[in-house]
């Protein structure tokens, strides 16, 4: 029924506003008389009665309705509210009213607002973590080191609630772990052969210590970044390693000529002894042609005797005199004698197939012989002056 119905003036204008005063009036309603009803609606939900008189049965209905579209609306925002997205390099973790109750992937996802939380944790991105300090060595040094880590979540849960603050319990293992393995090296080792040997024992003792924490962390690298003597003693410490440095480049560069020459000195060796075999070769068949030679005489020589023995004398003499300089004729008519310089001109020949490359030691030998070539020349040009003189043979 229409509260306005008209043909009814008998009864009051059923105004829900309860404005009697202005019934002519077509104007919004005062925010006072709104808030008023809506109290008067929440008083009769919670057992309050109306004193409003016989129009509060129709303005409780209103409130109602008024309740109910504020109720819905929101349950609309907080359902709306609940949904959320995780990256495809992050893992949520949901607490459900502060506990920890599952872990969600990447991706689109709804949860109820108010009552879970979700925290996005970063599973992929490498995380760097580093630590310097003075420590102690064994042979009671002191050295500063520098080191570095990195390291990812692998177990998201296990890094937020295993312990109190995981990157500080990570931190305090490394320093602890760093400062164990530079307390059983010696500052030699520290800072310059040991380095690799520090790296490698203070990442496996880091390991150690973070298993049984359950840190859900996974160590990825350790770089010993520097590890230095203090700063009143460096400059020894410098020349020291410089001299060490030095002494690792001599090595290495006698290594490298012991590799340059050693193939050049085998090579050698094989050389001499190939040309040794050769010479005992050509000796073994010089010395067999030898005996052949003197078995293919022997019988001749037992045939004819002396015709064996001129004639071997001939072929010795050719090859005594073949390599004489002096020149030796019978000159029975007497008189003046003309003769060709054959020494010279072989010494010339000689000259002429010389090679074009002649050490200091072969020039002064061959300096030295034609000295001796020119004196020789000399004293026969006055043996035959002497000889024209007395008329004697030379």
């Amino acid at each position: 029924m229409a509260w306005n119905e008209p043909g009814k003036d008998d009864k009051k204008d059923q105004d829900p506003w309860n404005k009697n005063d202005k019934k002519n009036e077509q104007g919004p309603p005062d925010l006072d008389v709104v808030f008023q009803k809506i109290s008067g609606f929440l008083g009769g939900l919670f057992g309050k009665k109306s004193t409003q008189g016989p129009s509060s049965g129709n303005s409780g209905n209103g409130g109602k309705v008024v309740a109910i579209a504020i109720l819905s609306v929101i349950a609309i925002v907080w359902f709306a509210s609940g949904w959320y997205t995780i990256k495809e390099s992050d893992r949520g973790v949901v607490l459900r009213f502060g506990a920890y109750h599952s872990q969600v992937e990447p991706g689109l996802h709804w949860n109820p607002k108010f009552v879970d939380q979700i925290i996005p944790i970063n599973v992929e991105a490498f995380r760097t973590l580093p630590t310097s300090g003075f420590m102690l060595t064994e042979d009671e040094n002191i050295v500063q080191v520098s080191m570095e880590i990195q390291y990812r979540i692998v177990e998201p849960e296990k890094y937020l609630f295993s312990v109190t603050n995981a990157d500080n319990s990570l931190l305090q293992a490394l320093d602890s772990s760093l400062r164990f393995v530079i307390g059983h090296s010696t500052m030699d080792d520290a800072l310059t052969t040991g380095r690799e040997v520090v790296r490698q024992e203070t990442w496996e003792m880091l390991n150690k210590i973070i298993e049984s924490y359950h840190l859900g962390i996974q160590i990825l690298d350790v770089n010993l970044q520097q590890t230095r003597p203090p700063e009143q003693v460096r400059d020894a410490f410098d020349d020291a390693i410089a001299a060490q440095e030095d002494e690792e480049r001599f090595v290495r560069e006698a290594e490298a000529y012991e590799r340059e020459k050693e193939p050049i000195a085998r090579g050698q060796v094989k050389r001499i002894e190939q040309q040794a075999r050769s010479y005992e070769e050509g000796i073994i068949l010089e010395a067999q042609g030898a005996v052949a030679k003197f078995n293919q005489l022997l019988p001749e020589y037992q045939a004819n005797p002396e015709v064996t023995r001129q004639r071997l004398y001939i072929e010795t003499m050719e090859k005594v005199l073949g390599n004489a300089s002096k020149v030796l004729i019978d000159n029975k008519a007497g008189g003046n004698l003309t003769f060709l310089p054959l020494d010279k001109l072989m010494d010339k020949s000689n000259n002429t197939t010389r090679l074009p490359v002649e050490t200091e030691i072969e020039t002064r030998s061959r300096e030295d012989q034609k000295a001796d070539l020119d004196e020789r020349a000399a004293i026969n040009e006055r043996a035959s002056r002497s000889s024209r003189t007395t008329g004697r043979d030379y």
